[in-house]
């Protein structure tokens, strides 16, 4: 890691079932970590804590993300189109369940995504979101954890 940048986390907050996971995280290693958001939102007060509310408009909140972040950062989002925009400037992209988007999966992703819009639209699929589990809860703290600790190492 370039000892000019520190290492920040950049949540998409809207949606993010993880936010507590990472001030535990953040707190743990003292990184700055920024909660992107359209409007405010009740978060645990921390020092570490970068609450950002943007404008409401569309993709306002993955613009602001993807203007700052940088090799050195993490990311958690569940938002395909961000995530790549965030694989593409170097950054570790994590979903809140913990599974990471990388160079070698963000195609696929993006590509299914695709795909699931188009037979969505053509009434030929109906989309569920599952559950959000403990088992995924723990695997993002791992995940996260993991990530911290690459970064660290360079």
């Amino acid at each position: 890691m370039s000892e000019s940048k520190k290492i920040e986390i950049y949540v998409d907050g809207d949606a993010c079932p993880v936010k507590d996971e990472v001030l535990k995280v953040a707190e743990r290693h003292k990184l700055t970590y920024h909660v992107v958001s359209n409007s405010w939102m009740r978060l645990t007060r921390s020092v570490f804590l970068n609450q950002v509310v943007v404008s409401d408009s569309f993709d306002a909140a993955d613009d602001w993300i993807a203007e700052n972040i940088t090799g050195n950062d993490i990311a958690i989002t569940s938002d395909i189109p961000l995530a790549e925009r965030c694989v593409h400037a170097g950054a570790k992209v994590l979903k809140p369940n913990g599974k990471p988007f990388s160079d070698d999966n963000i195609g696929m992703a993006m590509a299914m995504r695709e795909l699931t819009h188009q037979l969505d639209d053509m009434g030929k699929i109906k989309r569920y979101n599952a559950a959000f589990s403990k088992a995924d809860r723990s695997n993002f703290l791992q995940g996260l954890e993991k990530a911290v600790q690459e970064l660290k190492r360079g």
